[in-house]
């Protein structure tokens, strides 16, 4: 049966002929200044086209190695005193195959056609800005660094615009260099790459330059573009004033009573960002709203050990967020949940880049209490005063770096973490990241909210090391991690301490031609961890397989063993994992299943049992201009009675559906709707708990983007709570107005 499954997978398929030589492609390209003016319309025929650099040489690297494309691609290069301009030609045999629906920016899937300009101005091959754009000229743009991956937080201001044709679709970007950071240098050299997504039977992926399989890098890809001669030297500043107004009620008792309104509050704002010089970038927020990011998917904490983990999406945080990703997570921009205000500086000097925050924080989350074996949540209801203080110095492919952060609060608390990090690159194939990192400092000193909050002195140290090999067919990770009882990370995610932990991967990568099955990754993992006083926490074994092919899809499916401890026990359980996303596009966009099933712990009364758990992602666009999305999680933990009897000792799962209408580029309307529930067996438990909670949350939101500091937002939210009668009760109203515009000069 196995073998007919592997044969349906990798069995012949009526896909494209064999493939062909890649042509000759430029080392380095030449840029000339613009002739004259240039329209941003998605049409190359100005005037200011006539004499770009023409870049006709690409290959495609997915699913084909470096070969020759499957269709044409032309990209030109020029600009002028204030702008670098980028135009494309994407050719396509069957124009009505191109998927190009309207969305928000950065909602540019990878099942969808897009394109665009990949940028290292710095030239070290680490760090690159992406301008990428669809063919109704939706933008992406995103940080992509070698060490710790791409990240489409940032946003910048650049222009775009694209218009599909009877031979495929064109693409005109605008890209100020106001917003690109570059060294003092006249001529300037960069590292570039273009690229185009096109995804049909398989997602096709073309560029400018090669990517060997054999190297473990992608920024250090880029090649060299020369003649970028006067560039400005800075001096733009940006000034977005906002003001946000907001009317809420509550029940005048518990969740049911009648909702009693408070008198709408009106918040005045401003963020500034300067840039005196191409080298430095100066932020600057006071009172700042956050109120046009979009609530966290909520996840299920039933059974979790340690705190789970958000991303950041807040604006003022992530100019230079790249320099925050270090091998330990010792920065976490949301520990600073309602700042009062904020300010930083991220520059470079030399070969040395920086940023540097200092903040102060309203408070109003939770603060994370680490531990060996599990963590817990404590609501951080006092203002803190932040600093963080992040270099990184570039040694050709490789990195080191220092990390210095403190936070103090005022009830007594304080957190220092000082230390460095280095990447080393001794080949191609091989990354090397270390980090050691220590903290001194005290807990605050309020023990009705945690029992370790008695201001004691708190003193340790943290280390990761990980070495990472790749040759494109076998590859092996190994990575060690060693953390004191006492330290601590106050600005930044690392809910576990006092453990020692090694852990080693090992894979070998079949690749196929003309197959569903394009790529398969057949691999093996362990890992041991222990507290520091020796006793195990857990001890792993896992084996399975990992695949890509057709319809933009991943498989993967894996078989664990696991020792680990909950308490004083330690217990062994079987579990088998499994992962498939397919992302086909048009109606049916994406259809994801991620699982596990076997032996589960429940950690909280200290016993084995069998559980399952079980997430689905849908998206669905019915036309252009509507998205809907689906996103549940499921689980279930059944225990054995003291009579030998199974049962359920809880269930819980997710639900929240996502629909958004754009009216154009700018223009969209969006519904949320979240619930959580769980239901538990109070009888099985040790300790109290509901037998039922639950919460439901609801939002509208009609938003209008200039640009993505240029906004107007009118929202309204909901929110009920599950009650005794097993009905949802409101528990609170939301009416927000939001108007921000950002000046630039």
């Amino acid at each position: 049966m196995l073998g007919v499954f592997f044969w349906l997978l990798l069995g012949p398929s009526s896909s494209h002929a064999a493939p062909t030589a890649a042509p000759a492609l430029a080392e380095s390209f030449e840029i000339k200044r613009s002739g004259g003016s240039i329209v941003i319309d998605g049409d190359l025929s100005d005037e200011g086209w006539a004499q770009a650099l023409p870049i006709e040489g690409w290959v495609e690297t997915n699913p084909g190695d470096n070969i020759a494309p499957k269709v044409r691609n032309q990209g030109y290069l020029t600009y002028d005193d204030q702008y670098l301009y980028a135009g494309f030609y994407f050719y396509d045999p069957n124009p009505e195959a191109i998927r190009a629906p309207v969305g928000d920016r950065d909602n540019v899937p990878s099942y969808t056609d897009y394109g665009g300009v990949i940028l290292d101005t710095d030239n070290d091959g680490r760090s690159a800005r992406m301008f990428l754009a669809n063919p109704r000229g939706i933008q992406y743009d995103a940080i992509s660094n070698d060490a710790s991956g791409e990240d489409s937080s940032p946003d910048f201001f650049w222009e775009s615009q694209a218009r599909i044709t009877e031979e495929g679709w064109v693409l005109e970007l605008k890209i100020p260099f106001s917003s690109l950071r570059y060294k003092q240098a006249d001529p300037q050299t960069w590292g570039i790459m273009l690229y185009r997504n096109w995804p049909r039977d398989f997602r096709y992926q073309m560029f400018t330059s090669r990517l060997p399989r054999d190297r473990s890098c992608f920024i250090c890809n880029v090649k060299p573009l020369h003649g970028l001669t006067s560039l400005p030297r800075g001096g733009s500043l940006v000034l977005a004033p906002f003001v946000s107004a907001i009317g809420q009620a509550f029940p005048e008792g518990d969740a049911g009573t009648p909702l009693v309104s408070d008198d709408p509050e009106y918040e005045p704002g401003l963020d500034v960002k300067w840039v005196p010089n191409r080298n430095l970038a100066v932020d600057l927020t006071i009172n700042p709203d956050f109120s046009q990011v979009e609530s966290d998917v909520a996840q299920i904490s039933a059974n979790e050990r340690f705190a789970l983990f958000f991303p950041e999406n807040r604006p003022f945080f992530l100019e230079g967020i790249d320099l925050f990703s270090t091998p330990i997570r010792a920065v976490y921009t949301r520990t600073m949940t309602a700042p009062k205000w904020g300010s930083r500086a991220t520059g470079r000097f030399g070969k040395a880049a920086y940023t540097a925050l200092i903040g102060q924080d309203k408070g109003g989350g939770v603060s994370i209490v680490p531990g060996a074996n599990s963590s817990s949540l404590v609501d951080q209801d006092y203002d803190s005063d932040v600093a963080i203080f992040r270099m990184r110095r570039d040694l050709g492919a490789s990195a080191a770096g220092l990390l210095l952060t403190h936070r103090d609060t005022e009830i007594g608390g304080r957190n220092s973490v000082f230390g460095p990090d280095l990447l080393w690159r001794p080949t191609g194939s091989d990354e090397i990241t270390v980090q050691y990192i220590y903290s001194l400092g005290k807990t605050p000193i309020d023990t009705e909210l945690s029992d370790a909050f008695d201001g004691r002195d708190l003193s340790g140290h943290g280390l990761r090391a990980s070495w990472h090999h790749s040759n494109g067919k076998h590859d092996w990770y190994t990575e060690y991690n060693d953390f004191a009882r006492g330290f601590r990370a106050d600005n930044g995610f690392v809910p576990q301490v006092d453990y020692r932990k090694g852990y080693a991967e090992t894979g070998y990568t079949f690749r196929f031609q003309q197959r569903f099955i394009h790529r398969l990754r057949i691999y093996t993992f362990g890992d041991y961890s222990a507290d520091r006083d020796g006793r195990l926490l857990t001890q792993l074994f896992s084996a399975g397989c990992g695949m890509s092919g057709r319809y933009n899809s991943f498989m993967r499916y894996r078989y664990a063993r696991e020792e680990v401890r909950a308490g004083r026990e330690t217990f062994v359980r079987d579990q088998f994992f499994y992962t498939v996303d397919f992302q086909p596009g048009g109606f049916l966009s994406r259809v994801y299943f991620y699982g596990t099933a076997g032996d589960e712990v429940d950690f909280a009364n200290v016993r084995l049992g069998r559980g399952l758990t079980n997430e689905f992602n849908l998206t669905l666009r019915p036309g252009n201009a509507t998205q809907l999305e689906l996103n549940t999680n499921y689980r279930f933990l059944d225990i054995d009675d003291a009579a030998g009897e199974r049962q359920r000792l809880f269930s819980a799962w997710v639900a929240r559906l996502r629909g958004t209408y754009f009216f154009n580029a700018r223009t969209y309307f969006r519904l949320i709707g979240q619930r959580v529930e769980t239901e538990r067996d109070p009888l099985l438990y040790n300790d109290e708990v509901a037998e039922r909670s639950g919460r439901f949350t609801g939002s509208a939101l009609l938003a209008y983007k200039l640009n993505w500091q240029s906004v107007v937002f009118l929202g309204y939210g909901d929110d009920r709570e599950l009650s005794e009668l097993n009905h949802y009760e409101r528990a609170g109203r939301q009416v927000f107005l939001k108007l921000s515009y950002a000046y630039q000069r």
